[in-house]
């Protein structure tokens, strides 16, 4: 973020700008609200921006005072609205109070002057999408929600819990980290789980492996090859979706080793990227000869689920005492064996696992780097299977020449290395 020179009287007046700036956007987003527009709007939001920026520069130990102060005739005009328009929603007045809040940001420090912009941008992008956001609630049926509720609290719960370090009793692993790893790969499960029900039916086919990969591209694969038995005449449709999805699970791969250890990403992205290019290659092959026929939907169900989060968990935290004393024991071959074994089960327990040991110079990074695609390969070859198991012939065979020279580009960088 660009700022004046060493002046503070235009530093200040630059944050208390910005402060303005954040009001008048979610003040003209209110304005015209249905449910908004007549309690607060573009006047009164860049106004409640200001008197946070000025309280926080000037009066910062009044500031909870002037929250409470506000509060009481944005509740006096907020009871008007309610007894004019039998309007009983609380956005607005919500909206009202984090608007004095971001304001006092943008004075409060350089680091809140930019929080209090990205939080802003957020929430206008919120209010805006009032209708996209209650449709995605009504179509997530009432078991979903209570399952979502449960694991959202769980986690809220559980993870200040956690001990940050490593315990004896549980063989040096530090529960918090392991918990930390189970809330983000569920949380990206999650994020693609939401665009999918957001996007709804409108989806097509490759948009549905794609977010099926993300979610799950295991299930994706069973459902599709279960759907081509069903009904052969699409199993090219089913291929696609199923290799789509497949290729995916190595960008997830990169997105886990960048969060955990991005020093780790030039050793990987090469092979995975090439993995990804190869399967994607033979993908638009099979949607040009025919996978554009009919779109098909695959049943995603949602990750924010207490059972498989807990199973996670358990695997990650034995692939990641497991790799240790593989590697103690058995060196890098060791490594390479266990990457291998549970590749065939997730990937995403490995990739992680290898990355924390690579970042605490636990093994060398190459090490980490193989064992990796390892991991991946194993996990190729078991969606593979599964295609053989349970879809057509017809599907297979797609299947296995996209898959199977996806990993064969894998080995390669195995062996070469």
């Amino acid at each position: 973020m660009v700022e004046p020179g060493a002046d503070p009287l235009g530093l200040l007046v630059f944050r208390v700008a910005i402060a303005f700036g954040i009001g008048a956007l979610i003040g003209m987003e209110r304005e015209q609200s249905d449910s908004g527009g007549t309690f607060a709007g573009s006047r009164t939001f860049p106004l409640f921006g200001l008197l946070g920026a000025l309280v926080q520069a000037f009066f910062p130990a009044m500031l909870p005072v002037a929250l409470v102060a506000i509060a009481v005739p944005l509740t006096v005009a907020y009871a008007g609205k309610i007894w004019i328009e039998r309007d009983v929603g609380l956005t607005t007045l919500t909206v009202a109070q984090l608007t004095v809040v971001l304001g006092a940001l943008t004075t409060h420090s350089e680091r809140g002057a930019v929080l209090a912009i990205i939080v802003g941008g957020v929430v206008t992008v919120l209010l805006s999408e009032k209708g996209t956001v209650h449709q995605f609630a009504d179509r997530i049926a009432e078991p979903e929600r209570r399952a979502s509720v449960k694991f959202i609290l769980v986690v809220l719960v559980v993870l200040p819990l956690m001990p940050d370090r490593e315990l004896d009793a549980l063989y040096g692993l530090n529960p918090r980290f392991v918990w930390l790893m189970v809330v983000f790969v569920t949380g990206l499960s999650f994020a693609a789980y939401v665009l999918a029900r957001t996007v709804g039916a409108r989806r097509g086919i490759a948009l549905t492996g794609v977010l099926g990969g993300f979610v799950s591209s295991t299930a994706t694969t069973v459902s599709m090859a279960e759907r081509a038995s069903e009904t052969p005449p699409l199993y090219r449709v089913c291929a696609f979706s199923t290799i789509v999805a497949s290729i995916v699970m190595f960008p997830r791969a990169l997105i886990e080793i960048a969060v955990v250890n991005r020093a780790l990403l030039p050793y990987v992205a090469v092979p995975l990227g090439a993995m990804t290019g190869i399967g994607a290659a033979v993908a638009a092959v099979v949607y040009r000869r025919g996978a554009t026929g009919a779109d098909i939907d695959t049943e995603i169900e949602n990750p924010f689920r207490l059972q498989p989060a807990l199973f996670f968990g358990a695997v990650f935290a034995l692939v990641l005492l497991v790799s240790e004393s593989a590697h103690s024991w058995l060196g890098a071959s060791g490594i390479y064996a266990t990457a291998f074994l549970s590749g065939l089960a997730d990937v995403d327990a490995i990739t992680l696992t290898l990355s924390r040991l690579a970042a605490e110079g636990e093994i060398p990074r190459s090490v980490a780097a193989i064992g990796i695609v390892i991991g991946a390969i194993a996990n190729t070859l078991v969606k593979i299977g599964l295609a053989w198991l349970l879809g057509t012939r017809e599907l297979a065979r797609i299947v296995l020449v996209a898959l199977g020279a996806a990993s064969v580009a894998g080995l390669l960088f195995v062996v070469a290395a």
